[in-house]
């Protein structure tokens, strides 16, 4: 049945639901199939119903499509059906055989017959889908809609020729296009089985192994069910295949895959057929061919063979990497673009006359290739990231084109220069035999021959000098002695590694100058050059002068096997090796080495699934002995798995990851569909955005330097620093660069992530911090050797460190809260000063950047350079803030002062023993507030009355918390006996503007305030009594501040003075500065620490006055933005002590300004403080648990990030059965098997990293260029 398997996820989990009600109603006619499944009694591998739904697909997809397992009774005809159209094309094949054999048609009738047949009949099947389909979509049966309790694939079946009977039967296609195609194959596909499978030609392609009739049956009947299960998959119905690599077929790709695999066993047939039969090469090919035809069926039902995609894109990933000598790619656009074009510089290569021709056409097309083109405007610019003096880069500017031309002139000049002169063609001559001229090319004291020893030397070099940088040598066995550890500080750190950073400089010069010349100098020399014109030698030049560039540690490691192999042999010959030539060679020993190192690290794969499953006790299940003596007494057929998986570059599966290994389909090394970046983002996304350009930088260095060994693509890091783990995978590799992608896993953590995360710091700290352990050799040794993780080195990166802080006796204590009032009236006059000269000073570009004097007020910050910020207060002005003055006045309509207004301030709760006080407001009302009082933009990430919270109820409003509260929550709220408000003397309020101002100053009309926010609507008895606590000598001192830093012109003395006596200015910024004291509640002499809190939060719980601030939306938010600073200002000064001078004060506010963001975590300004990489961030919350108010510090300072390398081959092998488990079994549990903690495989990481949508990474980058010259 066709679908999407998002349709099928949510079948699977509604049916789930439905056995799960019928199960606990007693019904016992649902019950698991097979118990196989439930090896233990903690954690399940298949719940019930995935048992049950497994053991229906399973039969499908073996069969290629029939569905004759269903979870409902349904009539015989239904099987009828199905039956009859399986052996439909064996029936029709038997009709051209069956004429065949009596000869009344020769081989290709036969075909041509039977094709012809097949043709009509899936025509015919084709226009019956059509029909049905538009039947039953427009009649629908209610009686099954309306059965709640029934199983949503039921059909209601009436008669054997219904249009519900023939959709199930066969579906249809989605597209005409396909209907065309399908059918046509299917003809295409019958006629040429009919001719593979008649019994002559069996007879004729085993005529020479003796083989009888007795053997040819069973071929002939068994390979008949082979081509009808991939006739019924292409025009009947398509099976779900187990090997599956979209998580959606769109394009109805999937009906295609068994039937070209069906054609391409063919296809050799047909090649030996024209080719006459004499090749024994094809003879023999066509044999083994037969053979494999019979157990395709089981090769599908085991998902060993790729999907069409899949295989197409790893194939031209093998050819690139190594036919081509280039590195797989990004993207699969890359891929296809860069194999296109390799294919043309071979071709190109072999059409060229002149072997200097040739040599000098590769030499530059393989420098060009081996760059990353779509970065050429990078390259003229120079690399992407900022260096820095601890980590350089080449940075060339323009200079990098033209330096660049100048490197590849000279390559060429090398190697056309070496190859005219040696060998010379005058003294090769070509009468002289392969085996001579291969002896004089070896000569021991011969050019070339000198070339190659310099090879191996450079090869030992490059590789002790990359071994010589990493924590862990020998393969993570040992540590290493010389790598610095127990460090404090970045500082020490570089001391004591200068030495190392050295060693890796010498490397680099070698690896991206010396040896490139080399190589190009030992190529260029080679007799095979001179030799004649072939395909073979313009591939194997081509390819050998591209790996030059590409991959030049490689290319080293090959060139030296070969070279080793040329002086073991001396004065013997080997024909056959020397005849292929040196570019050959190259490509059969690249091809060697990778798919031995891809076993060896398969086998530790292996033997770590082993050897944990019964070590670990968390890990080991009933039958976990039983698997482990299974696999010692099949110990060859393990290592024959195993050896497949290698020698066709697969991963390696272990099911359920538990030891029952199976062989992955082939596919690309990225392991996953589509282009790198998709990712589940959350607030703690942006994080890993910051750390990853800052990790990208510091990375690029660590990569050109070896510190983290032999980095190809396809290889994983690990970064651990704090509470963040990013992981990261190589995705391309070219001549000084390195194509990344930077993932970050969840924050909140876990059990599992917890357990892994645990050992991840574990396993760096045995390597790095080094624990004293007794015995020499076992200060050496690496106590988590067998871990998936392998220490490799620590980077220093700018990075934010997190530091939480419990602030009991602080923002409680009334000792302390009695300073409140003071410092938020001092910070309310700086702030409304600065904003009124911010607009002046940015025109007029005079303001002058002051950084923070050793001798002055430093708020928990240490010597950072000065950034511009305006502020997450610094809101655009809208339209509330020039309002009428009848909405201004509108709230004073009562004539009388209000008496929670006036008596808030003998109201306070110092004990607060119920944490913040909730709104008097329902829920509701709070949210409608909400949104009409504040811009669309701040919804959802600064809404008032979000408090962060670090503990059960963490991201969770309090307005949205049950009105329902303890006794005596309501203590620290105003009073309010609404009995008695008629009782109350009356007093003025202020109803309307205010005459406007004369100052007696010029430049006062800079610092005048809007008029709307001088016309507050509150009582003017409660402004007048707060008058004597406005700061005039703070305001003055201000004043003269601002004067000496020459925002107004003329003498700042006497521009000072005048200032400082208008009385109309001072008049204005007291009633504005004390009317956002009073509506802010910030004018109590002793607030209440959950008034403090829901202040911050921009919550306040006094309705009168901060209405109408509200209304103002510029003003309140610079009143928000003062209250904050006055509190991280209490904090600090309970925490580092009290301020001694005012000008420590004003140089601690302009910090606060310059260098920090004090607000909340969830607010956009706190995202976008951290993109824009602000040295400092604060935020105030409060845990509800435990009933204590946190702050939160971030700082932006540079700390070491420990980097370690996975096990490839484990990363890959665990995707892959993830995604067979999640795309073909549909085991979705959040609480399975193979989602828990493994400490050794990490297994737990391992998922979250994957691709979405069956992992769930919290960020992942767009494909990262790393410039590594």
């Amino acid at each position: 049945m066709t679908g999407t398997i998002y349709e099928r996820s949510c079948l699977s989990f509604y049916r789930g639901c439905l056995w799960k009600l019928l199960k606990a109603q007693g019904d016992d006619c649902i019950s698991p199939h097979c118990a196989v499944f439930n090896m233990g009694p903690d954690v399940p591998l298949l719940n019930d119903y995935k048992q049950e739904f497994f053991w229906k697909r399973f039969p499908q997809t073996v069969l290629g499509g029939p569905r004759l397992k269903l979870g409902y009774c349904a009539p015989p005809y239904v099987y009828a059906h199905q039956l009859v159209l399986f052996l439909t094309p064996w029936l029709l094949g038997g009709v051209g055989t069956l004429l065949y054999q009596v000869r009344l048609l020769d081989d290709a009738g036969a075909g041509v017959l039977s094709g012809v047949l097949m043709l009509a009949v899936g025509a015919a099947l084709q226009a019956l889908a059509q029909r049905a389909a538009r039947s039953t979509g427009a009649v629908q049966r209610l009686p099954a809609a309306n059965n709640i309790l029934a199983d949503e694939e039921e059909v209601e079946f009436t008669n054997c020729v219904a249009p519900e009977t023939v959709h199930f039967v066969v579906p249809g296609k989605r597209f005409m296009v396909n209907v065309i195609l399908h059918t046509a194959l299917a003809g295409v596909l019958c006629g040429l089985g009919t001719w593979y499978l008649l019994p002559d030609r069996l007879s004729v392609v085993y005529a020479d192994t003796g083989a009888g009739l007795s053997a040819i049956v069973p071929v002939f009947a068994l390979s008949w069910v082979t081509l009808c299960i991939g006739e019924y998959s292409l025009i009947v119905n398509t099976a779900t295949e187990t090997a599956t690599f979209q998580p959606q077929d769109t394009y109805e790709i999937t009906p295609l895959t068994r039937p070209l695999y069906i054609l391409a066993f063919i296809t050799v047939d047909l090649v030996l057929r024209c080719s006459g039969g004499g090749v024994a090469e094809l003879r023999l090919a066509s044999q083994v061919l037969h053979g494999l035809f019979v157990v395709l069926p089981l090769l599908w039902a085991v998902g060993m063979l790729s999907p069409l995609d899949a295989l197409l894109l790893w194939t031209m990933e093998q050819g690139l990497l190594h036919a081509l000598g280039g590195s797989p790619m990004a993207t699969d656009c890359r891929l296809v673009l860069m194999f296109l074009a390799s294919i043309c510089v071979s071709i190109s290569a072999f059409f060229i006359p002149s072997s200097l021709g040739v040599v000098l056409f590769t030499v530059a097309m393989g420098y060009l290739l081996s760059q990353d083109l779509t970065q050429i405007m990078v390259l003229i610019r120079g690399t992407q990231h900022e260096p820095s003096p601890h980590n350089p880069s080449v940075s060339l500017g323009w200079w990098a084109l033209p330096l660049s031309l100048l490197l590849l002139a000279g390559a060429m000049t090398e190697a056309g220069l070496l190859h005219q002169l040696y060998p010379s063609p005058g003294n090769l001559s070509l009468s002289m035999g392969t085996a001579e001229a291969w002896a004089w090319t070896i000569d021991a004291k011969g050019p070339q021959a000198m070339v190659g020893w310099l090879l191996i030397a450079l090869f030992v070099v490059t590789c002790g000098l990359r071994k010589l940088q990493g924590a862990c040598v020998l393969g993570g066995l040992l540590l290493n002695p010389l790598y610095p550890r127990q460090v404090s500080s970045v500082q020490a750190f570089r001391s004591k590694s200068r030495g190392l950073r050295a060693a890796g400089r010498v490397r680099r010069v070698l690896l991206n100058l010396v040896c490139p010349l080399t190589m190009i100098a030992f190529l260029a020399m080679d007799a095979s050059l001179h030799g004649l014109r072939s395909v073979s030698l313009a591939l194997g030049t081509t390819r050998a002068f591209r790996a030059v560039w590409q991959s030049c540690e490689d290319a080293l490691l090959q060139m030296a096997v070969v070279v080793a192999v040329r002086l073991a042999a001396g004065e013997a010959t080997a024909p056959q090796w020397h005849n292929l030539g040196v570019g050959i060679q190259l490509i059969l020993v690249s091809l060697a080495s990778d798919r031995l190192s891809q076993f060896l690290a398969k086998l530790r794969f292996a033997l770590t699934v082993l050897v944990t499953s019964w070590t670990e006790s968390k890990q080991r299940r009933q039958a976990a002995g039983a698997l482990l003596a299974l696999n010692g007494a099949l110990c060859p057929l393990l290592l024959s798995v195993v050896l497949i998986a290698a020698l066709l570059a697969a991963p390696l599966l272990p099911l359920f990851t538990l030891p029952v290994f199976l062989v992955g389909f082939p596919r690309p090394r990225r392991s996953w569909p589509g282009t790198p970046g998709m990712a589940c983002p959350c607030p703690d996304s942006v994080y890993y955005q910051q750390l990853s350009s800052r990790l990208a930088a510091a990375l690029s260095g660590a990569l050109a330097d070896g510190a983290l060994g032999s980095c190809s693509p396809g290889s994983h890091f690990l970064c651990r620093f704090q509470d963040r783990v990013v992981w990261i995978t190589v995705l391309e590799r070219g001549y000084g660069y390195w194509t990344i992608n930077i993932k970050g896993l969840e924050l909140q953590e876990t059990s599992c992530h917890t357990v892994e995360a645990r050992r991840v710091d574990e396993v760096f700290e045995g390597a790095f911090d080094q624990l004293e352990r007794r015995g020499r050799l076992r200060r050496f040794l690496n106590p988590h050797w067998g871990n998936a993780l392998t220490p490799c080195s620590a980077l220093p990166v700018r990075v934010y460190s997190d530091a939480r802080n419990v602030l009991t006796g602080i923002v409680d204590s009334p000792d302390h809260l009695r300073q409140l009032r003071s410092d938020f009236l001092k910070t309310m006059v700086w702030v409304l000063l600065r904003h009124c000269l911010q607009d002046k000073s940015c025109s007029s570009c005079r303001v002058k950047v002051h950084s923070v004097q050793a001798s002055g007020r430093k708020s928990q910050s240490s010597q950072h350079g000065v950034l511009d910020e305006p502020g997450p207060g610094d809101a655009k002005t809208g339209a509330a803030s020039q309002g009428s003055p009848d909405s201004i006045s509108s709230s004073n309509l009562r004539g009388q002062d209000s008496l929670s207004l006036s008596s808030f301030a003998d109201w306070s709760d110092e004990d607060d023993l119920f944490g913040p006080v909730p709104a008097r407001k329902p829920a509701r009302m709070i949210m409608v507030r909400t949104e009409v009082g504040y811009p669309r933009e701040e919804l959802g990430m600064s809404l008032p009355g979000a408090v962060e919270i670090h503990s059960l109820y963490e991201n969770v409003a309090l307005a949205s918390l049950p009105t329902l509260r303890p006794l005596g929550l309501g203590l620290g709220l105003p009073v309010s006996d609404r009995g008695k408000d008629n009782q109350l003397p009356a007093s003025p309020t202020t109803t309307t503007y205010p005459q406007p101002l004369r100052f007696t100053c010029p430049h006062s009309e800079s610092l005048s305030l809007a008029v709307a926010w001088r016309a507050a609507p509150l009582p003017t008895s409660r402004l007048q009594a707060l008058r004597a606590y406005f700061p005039e000598d703070w305001f003055h001192y201000c004043l003269s501040r601002l004067a000496g830093e020459g925002f107004w012109e003329g003498d700042p003395e006497q521009v000072c003075r005048a200032l400082q006596q208008d009385q109309a200015l001072k008049e204005m910024y007291t009633q504005v500065a004390l009317s956002c004291a009073v509506a802010l509640g910030a004018d109590a002499p002793v607030p209440s620490p959950s008034m403090l809190f829901r202040a911050y939060c921009g919550d306040a719980p006094w309705p009168d006055g901060l209405e109408g601030l509200r209304a103002n939306e510029e003003l309140y938010q610079l009143t928000l933005r003062a209250f904050r600073y006055s509190v991280k200002l209490l904090i600090d000064q309970v925490s580092l002590g009290p301020l001694e001078s005012l000008d420590e004060m004003y140089t601690t506010l302009q910090d606060y300004h310059i260098n920090w963001f004090i607000g909340l975590a969830t607010e956009r300004g706190w995202h976008d403080a951290i993109l824009e990489e602000k040295p400092f961030l604060f935020s105030l919350g409060h845990d509800l648990t435990m009933g204590t108010y946190t702050g939160r510090v971030l700082s932006l300072q540079e700390h070491l990030v420990q980097v370690g390398v996975l096990n490839e081959e484990g990363v890959r092998g665990q995707w892959a059965n993830l995604s067979w488990e999640l795309l073909y079994a549909t085991n979705d549990d959040e609480e399975r098997y193979s989602i828990q903690a493994h400490p050794i495989m990490l297994r737990n990481l391992t998922v979250q990293a994957a691709d979405p949508p069956l992992g769930y990474p919290v960020y992942s980058s767009a494909p990262a260029h790393l410039g590594c010259l």
